[in-house]
């Protein structure tokens, strides 16, 4: 599958707002957004006018870049939000949240979202107990999500659980690093997604 393999401090100049792909580098005064805040290439300094098709554009790239989806896959996810009861834009953060590899960053098992779909890939987690390595599985509420008996054991993981110790969990999700696992106690509401995305303007995108 086809999946962006550059330099992803790029994806964050393009869109001018730190997407926090590189997990702690983010935070440093290494964040290539704060040292060049300017988008990438020869022309990245130019002045644009940008239409309104592009600023919607650019949100939905946004929202792709951040959880690390594909357009097809995206675009699925967006008709699923539009099938269900509620508000489109918000129902579709609620499901782009609910993917395995983003509850994993979430409750602090891994630095960046893209190190939580790699130790996703690798088979490094369980859902109620079954060794799930698929990144978009959409969790549900109830879903308990651990770390698998012989992943305890590696050294990376062990620094991951020693650092999820500072960081503090959303309502949304419940957090035992004894057991060494979550659970997803129910879907996240608005204010609590904060990513930069204004997702109506997704929706007015896929509208057209």
């Amino acid at each position: 599958m086809a999946r962006y393999t550059g330099a992803v401090c790029r994806l964050c100049r393009r869109e001018g707002v730190k997407l926090y792909l590189k997990g702690e580098r983010c935070y440093s005064d290494k964040c290539a957004i704060d040292r060049r805040p300017y988008a990438p290439g020869q022309h990245g300094q130019g002045r644009k006018k940008i239409s309104e098709y592009g600023l919607q554009l650019r949100e939905k790239q946004k929202a792709r870049r951040v959880y690390g989806v594909l357009e097809k896959q995206f675009r699925s996810y967006y008709e699923e939000a539009a099938r269900r009861k509620g508000i489109t834009g918000e129902t579709l953060l609620q499901i782009l949240e609910s993917r395995l590899d983003n509850v994993v960053y979430r409750l602090g098992f891994a630095a960046s979202r893209p190190e939580a779909r790699q130790l996703v890939r690798h088979g490094h987690f369980t859902v109620n107990g079954k060794r799930v390595d698929i990144p978009s599985y959409l969790t549900k509420t109830g879903d308990v999500i651990a770390f698998s008996e012989k992943s305890q054991e590696s050294p990376r993981v062990k620094e991951l659980l020693e650092a999820a110790e500072g960081k503090t969990v959303l309502g949304w999700l419940e957090r035992d690093l004894n057991a060494k696992s979550g659970r997803v106690v129910r879907f996240p509401a608005r204010e609590e997604i904060d990513i930069p995305v204004t997702e109506q303007m997704i929706v007015e995108l896929y509208s057209r």
